[in-house]
């Protein structure tokens, strides 16, 4: 099977760990997934079954009157097929097997909303804090549906700081890392459709959205089988561990 990804990207993931990568999605694929992304968040906010990063509170109506707010759904693919199917496309695991190697397993995906002039921060982190994986090798692809600039909350990254852990205050919602401010982050905007691949170790943040669109983007995060937690046990992942690709 051909790389996905040539040398010199490969490598620029290793020294940076991040990787910009171009569009693989066509416009009527985004367009249905923004029509899916929204009827679910739509049902999130009737039901509560959601998660704001943007206050600690955990009452529906406190959220929604947050003055800030970053919206999640955690396993957006288990309440809709368009997204469990991408889970398994061979577009994007044929980079991520660049990345990590043939055998592929996820570790679950989500959904993020920031919207349009409220749309909150989420502060500088490392994925591995929240995930605590052993060995710390998890890669995410980060894929927007809308075109994401500096004003709508691009992400930004601190490039090369993903050989060490760093020291994270643990608040009940968000990690709180010592990169928040670094002046030497690099911001990458990017069009809908395109994505980013990162590293576990990659510290990150995105930025307020004070535009007035919309900032929607999926993330989906894959990991090699016998993945652990630190305390030993298996990582809790969605569909009971589901091998997306294996090599044969």
């Amino acid at each position: 099977m051909p790389s996905a990804l040539s040398r010199d990207q490969v490598e620029k993931f290793q020294a940076t760990g991040y990787l910009p990568y171009h569009k693989l999605l066509t416009d009527d694929e985004i367009s249905q997934l923004r029509v899916e992304c929204d009827r679910a968040f739509e049902d999130g906010w009737r039901s509560g079954d959601l998660r704001i990063l943007s206050t600690n509170s955990c009452d529906i109506k406190a959220q929604l009157d947050a003055p800030e707010q970053v919206w999640q759904i955690i396993q957006l693919s288990e309440r809709s097929c368009h997204f469990l199917k991408l889970l398994y496309d061979t577009r994007f695991l044929d980079v991520v097997q660049d990345l990590i190697g043939p055998n592929i397993m996820l570790f679950h995906d989500q959904a993020l909303y920031k919207p349009p002039n409220s749309g909150g921060e989420v502060f500088g982190h490392q994925d591995n804090g929240y995930w605590l994986a052993k060995p710390a090798n998890l890669v995410s692809c980060w894929l927007t549906l809308d075109d994401v600039s500096v004003e709508s909350g691009a992400m930004q990254f601190l490039p090369g700081s993903h050989f060490a852990e760093l020291n994270h205050q643990r608040p009940d919602i968000l990690l709180q890392a010592e990169v928040s401010n670094v002046s030497d982050t690099v911001i990458l905007e990017i069009g809908a459709a395109e994505c980013l691949f990162h590293h576990c170790l990659a510290p990150h943040r995105t930025a307020p959205n004070t535009s007035e669109r919309d900032r929607r983007a999926i993330a989906i995060h894959y990991m090699q089988p016998g993945t652990r937690r630190e305390n030993g046990d298996g990582i809790a992942v969605s569909f009971e561990s589901p091998l997306v690709r294996m090599a044969v």
